[in-house]
């Protein structure tokens, strides 16, 4: 019989048992449901409701049902449904009827609810610590490449001339904004649910901030019907997981087009790229372009939960059971992409010359020339249109714009001196671009420092 069955009078059916067993998935919540039962059993024991030697006696077994789990001993069945009842199962074969009272003042809804969030908690901090080290690649790689010269790019086209350090940064700064996500997000799922019952609570004495101290928590959810009910703290997650791996799709994407022949940009080390089967020349970007097809999963995962949730009256529903695969699948999902993505980095070969090379055409410096003018006190509307002029007379020429004699130059604007080429120089128009955030060396410097400040802020390092 069911550990629930006492008001059936027949066995479930067996399609049916299988189509609302979940612990062919919610297994991987051993270690939180069994953390989160001891915590509740010691409780139970201070608070009179067990005596000393029950308590004592349930979390030894609890203890060795853990270790037996962890060892692959443990027969987890599914006509159990989940791991909550697998747990009590195993503890009460080992116990005996002690082993009953472990339930006591304790709902499923609110059991699970607290293995999520112990689950989810776990896996932000391993999320951060992954996150970190992708930082720290990124910030060695813009400390390494802050006078690297490189074309910048708006709508694919070249723009204006940077740093291969300052685009780094970019980077950066996208992973610093999902490690404060991520903290604020576990800040927000820190609250125990534990003590909420099915959905009102118990008549039994249970000390809740004595638990939620025990296992950590900053404290205690408000409402036992939202303490059951809500899964605000996994959506938060998703939502942050997805901003993760829209910012590693697009690392992604400018990867696979530098390691193109027709960019030719960098390297990809041969450990992080792959063959073709017909083609003996090809050497494959597949690993970011994984990472940038993978992002769709966990778009897929986080669209799920916010279905599952959208149209759930209060409190519990059955509804409820698929999250997890969501979460699990995000979590790892997201996890696997940060941790190969830093060595990727660490480990391609960065062609200077051809950076440089490319900043140089275009006609990236129209802008600096269009500036000097501004400087020379022509409108900037006026010095625009003249410097488009001289561009559309390089391209029937075929030449750059330091290119054009200086007699050429001045017949377009009398205030352009020989000082002009100076300011024209690639050196120049990517130094003279010094404003905090901007991609002159000592500015990329700068914004490493203040990165570094803030990875300290948020992760302690």
């Amino acid at each position: 019989m069911k550990l629930w069955g006492g008001r059936f009078e027949k066995d479930t059916d067996a399609l049916a048992e299988d189509f609302h067993s979940s612990i062919s998935f919610d297994r991987r919540l051993y270690e939180q449901d069994i953390a989160g039962s001891i915590a509740h059993a010691a409780m139970l024991g201070r608070a009179g409701v067990l005596t000393p030697e029950e308590a004592e006696r349930i979390i030894a077994g609890l203890r060795s049902v853990r270790e037996d789990i962890a060892q692959g001993k443990a027969e987890l069945e599914k006509g159990a449904e989940d791991i909550h009842m697998n747990v009590e199962k195993l503890l009460t074969e080992r116990v005996g009827s002690v082993g009953k009272k472990l339930h006591t003042g304790r709902s499923r809804n609110d059991q699970v609810a607290l293995d999520l969030r112990l689950f989810l908690r776990a896996e932000t901090d391993k999320t951060k610590d992954l996150l970190a080290a992708l930082i720290q690649a990124l910030l060695a790689l813009a400390e390494e490449h802050a006078e690297t010269w490189a074309p910048g790019y708006t709508h694919l086209q070249k723009a204006q001339p940077i740093t291969l350090g300052h685009h780094f940064m970019a980077y950066a700064a996208m992973f610093l904004r999902d490690m404060d996500r991520l903290t604020d997000a576990r800040r927000r799922m820190n609250y125990s649910p534990l003590g909420s019952g099915a959905l009102a609570g118990t008549t039994f004495p249970l000390r809740r901030e004595e638990v939620a101290r025990e296992l950590d928590f900053a404290g205690v959810t408000l409402n036992s019907l939202d303490g059951v009910s809500d899964r605000d703290f996994a959506l938060e997650f998703l939502a942050a997981a997805a901003l993760v791996m829209m910012h590693l799709s697009r690392l992604s994407e400018e990867i696979i087009l530098w390691s193109s022949g027709e960019f030719g940009f960098i390297t990809l080390d041969d450990a992080y790229a792959t063959g073709s089967s017909i083609m003996p020349q090809k050497k494959n970007p597949d690993v970011a372009e994984l990472v940038r097809g993978k992002t769709g999963r966990v778009y897929g995962d986080l669209v799920a939960l916010l279905t599952v949730m959208k149209g759930l009256p209060l409190a519990y529903n059955k509804d409820l059971q698929e999250d997890k695969e969501s979460v699990f699948d995000a979590v790892d999902t997201a996890q696997k992409c940060l941790l190969i993505m830093a060595p990727l980095l660490r480990t391609m070969t960065v062609h200077k010359e051809r950076l440089a090379a490319e900043a140089k055409k275009g006609f990236m410096n129209a802008t600096d020339l269009a500036d000097y003018l501004a400087r020379k006190q022509v409108p900037f509307r006026e010095a625009h249109a003249i410097v488009g002029r001289l561009v559309l007379l390089c391209g029937q020429k075929g030449c750059a714009l330091e290119d054009l004699p200086l007699a050429e130059l001045q017949a377009a604007a009398a205030e352009i001196e020989d000082d002009v080429y100076d300011a024209l120089s690639l050196e120049t128009c990517v130094r003279a671009r010094r404003v905090p955030g901007g991609p002159a060396p000592e500015a990329v410097r700068e914004a490493i420092g203040a990165a570094r400040a803030e990875m300290k802020r948020l992760y302690g390092e």
